[in-house]
């Protein structure tokens, strides 16, 4: 069965962004934006552009980061996310679920080029979603939920708001919402995997830290599937080729790794003619009870065939729906086209990640991918309800594109997202209380449909005053200081603002602390790509 071109185009997108989420174990190595208008907000997401900034309702509603707006020690300016507006609150706040990493990956290897990433391509979720968390594991198939949170002022309140607004420290407080999954117990216990590579041979992919390591990468993954796993091999440039049609891996791993090895660059990038290809041979060779994905890798940078997303974006959706096929993306290059990555993802029901070294690559292949092969949850979704007794204005941090209109929460028919064995999703907020507020802050919720009955489900969460009113930095759970740095450290990339911000040079040393106290190296990597965002900024 064919699929149009037209449908494509979303799906390369998408699979750029993704990371490629599907091997076995690993063994050895190792806008305005307020919350009645965000299907608006989404829809803007949807052509890769960050929503307007939004004020936060005097009473409680959600906003859009604001752009313009330093995250260092600068004072609230016009344009603030934090000045208080006229809108009438509605409390809640929806979301699709979302364990993309891809932006901060990419973030990193720009700041060590010595290049400031651009605004539009950071998204505070996925570079706090990058980091290990603390929450307590749920023993069946769904989800656990942990919120708590402090004030990011100091532990005597002194810090007040930076403005007349109150968006410094002290009137507010980091309200972190935790989900979870149960990792799986063993390598074998996933169903076996049919998985399609859609790979970039274009001449952009010659680059070194691109065709080379994606070599390296599936060379990697060959040795590390199961006999049971099936794999295609598709490459693209001007057109796309089938390198070698779904097989079983079993005694074809030597066959596999001759077709890897043979991979040339070669001419330019038609990423949709690569989704189609593979999408065909994904439909052809899809295996009953199996787990069929496509993956893209490469550094989706179209510029032949369609270079849009939105005619991809509709053969993904059907292919998604009518198959179950799902899409992941792994991009890679110093130039990348993440939004277009990002979009078809999302559409696909997939996740990006980003990877610049060999180092990277084997985590994302032997760490990673295992995750990303099963399924504990499909179409999963977050309602956030917050008290307005207690509650006086309250923000999202990210998740602009992934906004789910209130009513939808429970309609099933609405695409949420897709979470693993082993995933953690974290939502930060930023919460003003009302003075003097005790009790009830907020209760969370999370919903997914069972990925092999289709069954609803349902899990919450809930915080009380008392739980968020501790000081972040001083005694506070390392894991929600980890988080509140890469919170903080996005929204500077991008021009946004979070009360009690500190400066890149006290968030650093910041990182620098909690690397040493965590003895956790991704806390070390995170401490240097913000000494490189100020070096880079200076």
């Amino acid at each position: 069965m064919k699929l149009s071109a037209r449908t494509y185009r979303g799906v390369l997108a998408a699979v750029l962004a993704g990371g490629m989420l599907l091997t076995a174990g690993c063994g050895g190595g190792g806008g305005q934006a307020d919350r009645t208008s965000q299907g608006g907000a989404k829809e803007r997401a949807n052509d890769g552009a960050r929503p307007d900034p939004a004020p936060i309702a005097p009473d409680g509603g959600g906003g859009a980061p604001a752009t313009g707006v330093d995250g260092g020690a600068d004072g609230a300016r016009e344009g603030d996310a934090f000045r208080e507006s006229e809108r009438a609150p509605d409390y809640l706040s929806t979301f699709a679920l979302d364990v993309d990493t891809a932006s901060y990956g990419y973030a990193r290897r720009t700041l060590a080029d010595g290049r400031r990433p651009e605004p539009g391509q950071i998204r505070p979720e996925e570079f706090i979603n990058s980091f290990r968390q603390d929450y307590p594991r749920p023993n069946g198939d769904g989800f656990s939920v942990t919120v708590d949170g402090a004030r990011p002022g100091s532990a005597e309140g002194e810090i007040r708001g930076r403005g007349d607004d109150g968006a410094g420290g002290g009137d507010w407080s980091l309200v972190r919402v935790g989900l979870s999954t149960r990792p799986s117990d063993r390598k074998g216990e996933r169903p076996p995997a049919a998985l399609t590579f859609v790979i970039d041979i274009s001449g952009s992919m010659a680059e070194p830290g691109r065709l080379d390591l994606v070599k390296e990468s599936l060379g990697i993954l060959t040795d590390e599937l199961r006999d049971d796993d099936s794999i295609a091999l598709v490459t693209f440039s001007d057109e796309a080729k089938t390198r070698l049609p779904m097989t079983r891996v079993d005694d074809n791993r030597d066959r596999i790794h001759e077709v890897i090895d043979s991979l040339e660059p070669t001419d330019s990038t038609n990423v949709e003619a690569g989704v189609q290809q593979g999408y065909d041979e994904a439909v052809e060779g899809r295996r009953r009870g199996a787990t069929n994905r496509v993956v893209l890798l490469s550094d989706a940078l179209a510029n032949t065939g369609e270079t849009e997303a939105d005619a991809i974006l509709d053969r993904i959706d059907d292919a998604r729906r009518t198959y179950g096929i799902t899409l992941f993306g792994v991009g890679v290059g110093s130039e990348y086209g993440d939004a277009l990555m990002e979009r078809l993802a999302d559409k696909g029901d997939g996740h990006t990640t980003y990877v610049s070294t060999s180092e990277q690559a084997r985590k994302v292949f032997c760490d990673q991918l295992p995750t990303h092969v099963e399924l504990r949850a499909r179409d999963a979704k977050a309602q956030v309800a917050f008290d307005p007794k207690t509650v006086q204005q309250f923000r999202l941090i990210g998740y602009e594109n992934r906004a789910v209109e209130d009513e939808d929460f429970r309609n099933d028919t609405v695409d949420g997202g897709e979470v693993g064995p082993g995933h953690t999703v974290t939502a930060l907020y930023a919460v003003r209380l009302r003075e003097g507020a005790s009790g009830h802050v907020a209760t969370a919720t999370v919903r997914w449909l069972d990925p092999r009955t289709r069954a609803p489900h349902e899990q919450t969460g809930s915080v009380e005053t008392d739980a968020v009113d501790g000081a972040l930095w001083d005694g506070g759970s390392k894991r929600l200081q980890v988080t509140a740095v890469a919170a903080y450290f996005a929204e500077s990339l991008r021009g946004g603002s979070m009360p009690g911000a500190p400066g890149l040079g006290e968030l650093a040393g910041r990182a620098r602390k909690l690397a040493g106290s965590t003895e956790d190296g991704a806390v070390r990597e995170l401490a240097e790509a913000i000494a490189q965002a100020q070096r880079v900024r200076d």
